[in-house]
């Protein structure tokens, strides 16, 4: 039925919540700032993070003006929040402080029940599987890697490495460009209408939706050419693996 299959990580592949809103989260945070003697109070720190996001976002989209929907790299905040306080880092350790944010404000991460086995079955009729994700380097890497999803993917394309994010027609355009995919042999899954679906719709290659408990509400017309809206991901596999 198709060559190629585009997948969505959060929502789709992975169940996962987190909370960034968490008051414990920034006074740990505090903590492993003061160990490299970059001293914050939790309201300081998290103000400044905002801040720093802001500005971080507005610099992207100047440099990009052609993105719609740009990206940042956070980890790039991590480390000026450590030069704000006059603290030199390396990408390394702004790194290490991006997993351990991400850690913290963690509150559960799984895989939703089915994925390996789909994953498997592609691979062992010769799909291409691939990953184009809104997310963080720092942060999604490392957790593709502890589910167990690593080997599944033939490239992975996530938001912030490319400065910007679903659904803008770039995330789309650097896939098919770098592996030269046909949209006729190509679908997407995933569960945001508007990130996914309206994105794949516009972008005019068939796609799957699955709606899960963190997906967002759906506004208008649901562009897919299948949906599952029970969250089960078993279903995906008889409807688009032949």
């Amino acid at each position: 039925m198709f060559k190629n299959y585009i997948f969505d990580l959060y929502g789709t592949l992975i169940d996962i919540r987190t909370d960034e809103d968490d008051k414990a989260l920034w006074e740990k945070m505090v903590l492993f700032y003061g160990y490299r003697e970059a001293e914050y109070t939790p309201y300081e720190l998290r103000c400044k993070y905002q801040e720093l996001c802001a500005l971080e976002k507005a610099a992207v989209k100047k440099a990009n003006p052609t993105h719609k929907h740009v990206d940042i790299d956070l980890t790039k905040v991590f480390q000026d929040l450590y030069a704000f306080k006059k603290v030199e880092v390396s990408r390394e350790v702004a790194a290490l402080t991006a997993n351990t944010f991400r850690c913290y404000s963690t509150e559960f991460i799984k895989l939703y029940k089915g994925v390996p086995e789909f994953l498997q079955a592609l691979k062992a009729k010769g799909k291409k599987v691939f990953l184009l994700s809104n997310a963080q380097h720092d942060f999604t890497l490392p957790e593709i890697k502890m589910m167990g999803l690593e080997k599944y993917f033939d490239d992975i394309v996530i938001s912030s490495d490319v400065a910007c994010k679903k659904p803008d027609p770039h995330m789309y355009e650097i896939l098919f460009k770098r592996h030269k995919l046909k949209k006729s042999e190509t679908i997407m899954i995933g569960n945001d209408f508007l990130a996914d679906i309206k994105s794949a719709y516009e972008f005019g290659i068939q796609s799957l939706y699955i709606h899960q408990e963190i997906s967002s509400p759906i506004t208008e017309k649901l562009r897919s050419t299948w949906s599952i809206m029970d969250g089960d991901f078993t279903k995906i596999m008889p409807l688009v693996l032949k």
